[in-house]
């Protein structure tokens, strides 16, 4: 409201700006007092170009892809006259704006098609009033295309055809008194939605579900062409305020998921359907507001009967009473028409068959059209803006949207049935029961769909534990490898150390293995000297014969040896005699050139191992 009284919504931006030409209703009394036109169209052309449309219901820009930049255009039909060579340079200048440049791209005007919602036969006819359709050869880069869904007529003998079905089909007629071949409470069919499906030419012959898959199928394709092709569309009919509304409404909520939440379908109501003048007064019968000077407004009802006229049948029967419509809107009697209705049953179907693309449920929409039809809020009434603006409708009457919404936050419950049940909640009392039914599906998928986002948190912590784990009993193997291998060197190395310990012996000295870094040599004939001292380390034999020492060992041999004179028989000698086989002829003992060092030292019993004794510097000289 502050935009509207400030003035600001007069702000553009580089393709469409907001016209305030009908601020007044002085151009057009049934389009909004503010227009989106494109920027390079000044108001006179505007005003120049309504002249051209039937009730002045120039193209104007509806809606906007925010990606691609295509638009959702609407008007009423271009008066071409029975021949169709009546033209109008600024409405072909105006929807040749509609073709704006294709983004990513240099000069290339993006494709621009007019869906005309009339079946051909019937645009011209409408030439012999002055209407029709326009021609693709005069409106640059555009293709006509027409969807043949039919008029406010045809929808009305349809919905009176369906509700005649209805009523003799189910367990009750549609005013919960009488119904026709019933007896006893018998009816045929059972009076359930099964039965009553089973007979589909007689459900077929109301036409009612064509004329919705007919209006399904141009929504479908409308959205299609600026989805896919990124191309523009303007949509008209006759006046371009039934059909045109049904088809842009709905083809908006296929391409926006805002509309598709509770606020957003407000706005699309409130925008397509109100603002750019649905007569509401005239199609349902609602109310009609009549202003004066003594008085802001006088509301008078119009039954709501007439806005579902029954079969001159049923009219006959006496089963079905209605009031005769008031003096001021005989003259609107062949106007009544289920448009609105149609419209929502298509909403309703989409739900059906993407539920969890919609924030409400088909309950939502029986509670909101029963709103609608209940004349207990000012919304719906009179035929355009501008009428409920003069007679002050809005401060004098509730809001439908305000009802809904403290209902929704109360958590209130809504209408119990399934949208299906809309035409059969007095015919068929038993389906009522399926709206609990599908309320608490929709609790449930809602808690499954919370459930499976745990069950996916829980699924990617699981990866990465067991992930984690996997990496750690990796290196818990490798540590156990390296410390299986360190053992079994420890072991060998300790049997090695064994091994030259009893073969050092053998020779008649006392060997002592240690790790302190120092080897100790003395005498044992000359206990009180202090045996010399020395650092021994891992040493490695050069080809010259010389020794190199590596320092960093810390494996240290300490060899005690005995004085000869102390030890009466020498002990290498003793061994050598005993039990060398291979002992020279000439009685010297030639090791390690003789035959015993070069079978290793088998002969004491032990396999030694001399590359550790080369490591532990034991030379030749020791023995």
């Amino acid at each position: 409201m502050s935009m509207i009284e400030n003035g600001s919504f007069t702000l553009y931006n580089d393709m469409w700006r907001i016209s305030s030409i009908n601020s007044n209703y002085t151009m057009c009394q049934s389009y909004p007092f503010a227009l989106i036109v494109p920027k390079g169209i000044s108001d006179e052309e505007v005003i120049q170009a309504s002249t051209f449309r039937a009730r002045c219901r120039l193209p104007v820009v509806s809606w906007c892809h925010p990606g691609t930049g295509a638009v959702l255009a609407r008007s009423s039909q271009p008066l071409v006259g029975l021949m169709m060579n009546m033209r109008s340079n600024t409405d072909e200048k105006l929807v040749a704006a509609l073709c704006t440049q294709l983004s990513g791209t240099s000069g290339v005007r993006r494709k621009l098609y007019i869906a005309d919602a009339r079946p051909r036969k019937n645009a011209l006819a409408n030439g012999a009033m002055g209407g029709g359709s326009e021609s693709s050869s005069n409106y640059f880069q555009s293709e006509i295309v027409f969807f043949g869904i039919d008029n406010i007529h045809a929808m009305r003998d349809s919905l009176a055809r369906l509700r005649d079905y209805l009523d003799t089909h189910g367990a009750a007629s549609s005013d919960g008194i009488s119904s026709f071949l019933r007896h006893g409470g018998w009816s045929w069919g059972g009076g359930n939605l099964s039965s009553m499906s089973a007979s589909v030419s007689t459900l077929g012959d109301s036409g009612w579900l064509i004329h919705v898959q007919n209006v399904l199928a141009g929504s479908a394709w409308i959205a299609a062409r600026v989805a896919l092709e990124s191309a523009s569309v303007l949509i008209h009919c006759s006046d371009g305020w039934d059909r045109t509304t049904q088809l842009l409404s709905l083809a908006s909520l296929l391409l926006d998921p805002y509309y598709r939440t509770f606020s957003g379908f407000q706005a699309l109501v409130e925008k397509e359907w109100l603002a750019f003048g649905h007569p509401f007064s005239d199609r349902i019968g609602i109310q009609t507001v009549s202003c004066s000077s003594s008085s802001p407004f006088e509301l008078s009802r119009q039954s709501s009967a007439g806005s579902f006229t029954s079969s001159p049948i049923r009219q006959s029967s006496g089963s079905f009473t209605s009031q005769a419509p008031s003096s001021s809107h005989v003259q609107n009697s062949n106007n009544y028409s289920p448009i609105f209705l149609q419209w929502v049953d298509c909403v309703s179907q989409l739900l059906r068959m993407y539920p969890f693309a919609f924030e409400f449920s088909s309950a939502f929409l029986v509670d909101f059209l029963d709103c609608v039809l209940s004349c207990r809020f000012g919304n719906f009434f009179c035929n355009s803006e501008k009428e409920r603006q003069q007679c002050g409708v809005s401060e004098a009457c509730g809001c439908l949207w305000a009802y809904l919404s403290d209902l929704r936050a109360s958590e209130g419950t809504l209408a119990p049935t399934l949208w299906p049940q809309f035409h059969l909640r007095w015919a068929c009392p038993s389906e009522d029961q399926a709206g609990e039914v599908e309320g608490q599906c929709r609790k449930m998928a809602i808690k499954l769909s919370e459930l499976q986002k745990v069950k996916d948190v829980a699924e990617r912590k699981y990866k990465e534990i067991t992930t984690a784990m996997d990496s750690l009993s990796a290196e818990l193997r490798n540590e156990k490898q390296l410390n299986s291998t360190a053992m079994n060197l420890a072991k060998r190395a300790s049997r090695e150390g064994e091994a030259i310990k009893r073969a050092v012996q053998s020779l008649g000295c006392k060997v002592h293995l240690s790790s302190s870094g120092d080897c100790t040599v003395g005498f044992e004939s000359n206990p009180a000297e202090t045996p010399q001292k020395f650092i021994s380390s891992t040493s490695k034999r050069k080809s010259d014969g010389t020794v190199q020492h590596d320092e960093t060992s810390d494996l240290c041999v300490s060899i005690t040896v005995m004085a000869e004179d102390v030890i009466p028989n020498n002990p290498i000698g003793r061994v050598c005699e005993t039990l060398c086989p291979l002992r020279t002829q000439d009685g010297v003992c030639r090791w390690p050139d003789a035959g015993c060092a070069q079978l290793s030292s088998q002969f004491v019993g032990l396999k030694a191992n001399f590359d550790a004794f080369d490591k532990l510097s034991i030379y030749d000289s020791y023995f």
